[in-house]
């Protein structure tokens, strides 16, 4: 006997890089459990006009413009659910009519709360570690494993910086899955990966000229994107386009980059802080810099040589 299939629109609100999230009621489907806001997609509805008629009625904000963020199928014991995701971010204005019990929690926050199980692949997207180790030796990837003492349960992510040449299909080929879910590689590599390893591979980067020459939607479709800025410009940029995170550089000066010109903390705060995307701090940062680098709105550091 066949279960019954449910769609439903999905909403990620997000602001100053916290996430909206709320509480479903102990007579909902899989309730006494936290929830994004959504709802059933009605007949004769596309999934994105669903999200923006549930996020009014249920948050109480009217929100237009929306990204594509993933569709999720999930088999439960009584009923097949196929979850439209989508993702925003509010601004200031419609802060004060979001209504209550919708609560603003930390990407962090999210790992203890109790979601739904179809909402676990939401999540691990949503969660970044606050470290990314760069390097253009992928031997490194297998060497950060030797030490976790910066977070002991999750590995740093690692952002394989090269240009791409046939060997490097071969290489990324090799890796096992553990290596591959924390491997970041640039968006000219990732378009020639065979699809299996597109879907594995943590995240796919863009320089800030790949960036600024994106359209909209052109961004892969399921999967985290994460841009590589060094001004308010692409900044900007990347959020109009649905990033999911970036990279901010150079803070301070490098033997790498010494023609660079180094923000430094005061001008990086300044554009981290308007950021509701979680932004990485790069540039003559080593790992012991964390905290400072989130006093200063960070979410994490990159680095390479101190790394």
């Amino acid at each position: 006997m066949s279960k019954p299939t449910i769609h439903v629109a999905i909403a990620l609100l997000m602001y100053r890089g916290k996430v909206l999230v709320g509480w479903r009621n102990a007579d909902q489907h899989q309730g006494n459990k936290y929830e994004f806001p959504g709802g059933k997609i009605e007949a004769g509805e596309t999934p994105v006009k669903a999200c923006r008629r549930e996020i009014f009625e249920e948050v109480g904000v009217g929100i237009q413009h929306w990204h594509a963020f993933d569709v999720i199928h999930h088999v439960y014991e009584d009923v097949e659910v196929f979850l439209h995701l989508f993702h925003t971010t509010v601004s200031e204005q419609y802060l004060a009519d979001i209504q209550k019990p919708w609560t603003w929690y930390s990407r962090d926050q999210l790992l203890e709360l109790n979601f739904p199980k179809a909402n676990r692949p939401i999540i691990q997207r949503l969660f970044w570690h606050h470290y990314i180790k760069i390097s253009d030796d992928l031997t490194a990837l297998r060497d950060s494993k030797k030490d976790t003492s910066h977070e002991k349960t999750v590995l740093p992510l690692f952002y394989y910086r090269t240009e791409f040449k046939p060997s490097v299909i071969q290489e990324i080929q090799q890796i096992d899955q553990d290596d591959l879910s924390r491997l970041i590689v640039n968006i000219d590599i990732w378009v020639k990966l065979p699809e299996s390893l597109q879907k594995a591979v943590a995240a796919v980067h863009y320089k800030q000229q790949q960036v600024m020459d994106l359209q909209m939607g052109q961004l892969p479709l399921g999967l985290r994107c994460i841009a590589a800025c060094h001004d308010m410009v692409s900044l900007q940029r990347a959020h109009s386009l649905g990033f999911d995170a970036v990279i901010l550089s150079p803070v301070l000066p490098t033997k790498t980059h010494p023609d660079a010109h180094a923000l430094g903390w005061e001008q990086f705060a300044q554009y981290a802080k308007s950021s509701d995307l979680p932004v990485f701090a790069l540039g003559g940062l080593s790992p012991a810099d964390l905290s400072i680098a989130q006093q200063h709105h960070a979410y994490g550091i990159a680095g390479i040589s101190q790394f």
